[in-house]
């Protein structure tokens, strides 16, 4: 390995909805991770890689900040806890448009036993009519902690965001690069896949349902049609908690299911560069967010 490679590991933290998974995708420069309006579309770390030249950037998104209703909630904030452990830098991803709530506080309140230096981004800039409302949030936050540096930014927008990368890098460290310098992230490809899908369900179902439904890869096989193009068939579970539910997720002539499986299907042949065929099927497991022996399967643990 040559002398001069660096790393930084970087883990993103926040609220619910501050934009952590839009910003990790933002970053990394390819949706890797699922993002929708729904609180708590993260429920496990994601791991995104950028390699630029030397350095090499290691990128953490976790769940939202939350009080844990279930054993997954409970799953969720010890993964936010472990991921402000043991990294260089933590980037605290707050909504500049909201007030700071007791999560962030006793999320911030965290960060003072940890030796990483800590930056805050102000995000979505983009919505404030009144920009005198970003220094009194940025006043608030710098009341509460010592932030290495606060940065506002859209990531909608990508503004500031070169900003962001600037200070990684000036924070770097030498060392190895622990990932190849092609690898985007450490999540398996089944997992890839059943993100994309869970997200399609997230963004097209009602209130109700997103919070209960899981998806697994139950098959993989690539295959080429008759005129020699690749196809890459996937059969996928979408697993929720009630039967009503499922009613809704395969909605009136299966017609809720198609629009998942459309909308995925777009999703997977541009991230995997293929031709997909993808079958959806839906299945009840009552009460999985409270089975640990389910949490563990669906990888949740």
């Amino acid at each position: 390995m040559n002398k001069t490679s660096k790393n930084v590991f970087v883990t993103i933290a926040g609220r619910a909805n501050a934009g952590k998974s839009s910003l990790l995708n933002a970053l990394v420069g390819e949706k890797i991770a699922a993002v929708s309006s729904k609180p708590q579309t993260t429920r496990t770390k994601i791991t995104g890689v950028l390699t630029e030249g030397e350095t090499q950037f290691v990128f953490m998104d976790t769940p939202g900040m939350h009080k844990a209703k279930n054993k997954l909630s409970e799953h969720m904030i010890n993964t936010v806890n472990e991921c402000v452990t043991g990294v260089d830098i933590i980037v605290l991803m707050c909504d500049c448009t909201k007030k700071i709530s007791e999560n962030e506080i006793n999320l911030i309140n965290s960060f003072k036993g940890s030796k990483a230096k800590v930056i805050l981004l102000l995000n979505k800039i983009d919505l404030l009519d009144n920009k005198d409302m970003l220094i009194e949030k940025l006043a608030e936050y710098s009341a509460l902690y010592d932030f290495l540096e606060v940065v506002p930014v859209s990531v909608l927008n990508g503004e500031g965001l070169d900003i962001v990368m600037d200070i990684l890098r000036k924070n770097a460290v030498e060392g190895p690069h622990y990932f190849p310098d092609d690898k985007l992230t450490d999540q398996p490809e089944k997992v890839i896949m059943a993100e994309i899908i869970r997200e399609k369900a997230l963004r097209n179902l009602n209130e109700e349902v997103p919070h209960g439904v899981a998806v697994t890869i139950e098959q993989l096989n690539e295959r080429e049609d008759r005129s020699g193009t690749p196809i890459l068939d996937i059969t996928a579970t979408i697993f929720c908690e009630r039967e009503s539910h499922k009613g809704i997720i395969i909605g009136k002539g299966g017609s809720m299911l198609r629009k998942i499986g459309q909308d995925s299907r777009a999703d997977l042949e541009e991230f995997f560069r293929i031709k997909i065929n993808l079958q959806c099927w839906v299945k009840v497991k009552e009460g999985w967010r409270n089975r640990e022996g389910m949490i563990k399967n669906f990888g949740l643990s």
